[in-house]
């Protein structure tokens, strides 16, 4: 199972929202290369990149810190926020980044999701952002009337290469993860399945990691490695038993 720090950027600072509020966020740095140089040190092969502004503006903002990111850091760097077009995934691949996630064009435009799946093997991630068991879009200020699950069975056939789940109720809040419903959609389909939202310490790595043979290939834990509740080599010594 993969552990994946999270860097979520907003006016070009790391920062973390509490249940996807943009007014409640809390700065956790200056420097985005600075910080995944951090998390590479530690032993990090994997991030989760988000641009928080692009998600709601739908294109990219936090660009020049995304790119100093992927210029650094010495592994793979998965990328969402605001990414809705052809163009912008063709150039973030460019550009070195190992991963794209869609979420709002994975609703509103499916066949997009698909074309760009097929061209791109391994490459494309589907956002299944749900507030209560319904898809959230657009930097997660909108609720859709589609399921989670619903969602996620349009790209069963579709060569997406996971689909990361997360409780917008839960995100920032280290209320821990939503085990429960990570694992249910997990079940539902046979897209691997990326746990995100809530992790609170090594408990949920834990027990996430209970639930690989499920189908949870991985897990994104921001705030709570940045506030010190999760160590980080913990996280990847108890993944890596995960079997």
């Amino acid at each position: 199972m993969i552990v994946f720090p999270a860097i979520d950027l907003k006016n070009g600072q790391v920062v973390r929202l509490a249940e996807g509020d943009m007014n409640r966020a809390t700065v956790y740095g200056d420097d985005p290369a600075a910080q995944a140089m951090i998390f590479a040190d530690q032993g990090a092969q994997f991030l989760h990149v988000v641009d928080l502004d692009g998600a709601f503006a739908g294109a990219s903002v936090n660009g020049d810190a995304v790119r100093a990111i992927v210029e650094r850091f010495p592994g793979h760097v998965q990328l969402g926020g605001g990414i809705r077009t052809r163009d912008s995934v063709e150039r973030w691949f460019d550009l070195g980044v190992s991963r794209v996630v869609i979420g709002t064009a994975a609703l509103e435009d499916p066949e997009f999701v698909r074309g760009v799946a097929g061209d791109f093997p391994g490459g494309i991630v589907v956002a299944v952002d749900a507030r209560d068991g319904m898809v959230a879009t657009k930097g997660w200020a909108d609720v859709s009337t589609t399921s989670a699950v619903d969602l996620a069975r349009r790209f069963e056939d579709a060569g997406v290469a996971a689909l990361l789940f997360t409780d917008v109720g839960r995100d920032g809040l280290l209320k821990g993860c939503n085990i429960e419903a990570t694992v249910d959609l997990a079940r539902a389909v046979a897209i691997p399945v990326i746990a995100s939202g809530g992790v609170a310490g090594i408990s949920d790595i834990h027990v996430l990691s209970l639930h690989a043979k499920d189908g949870i290939e991985g897990v994104i834990t921001g705030r709570a490695l940045y506030d010190g509740r999760l160590d980080l080599a913990a996280a990847f010594a108890v993944a890596a038993a995960a079997a």
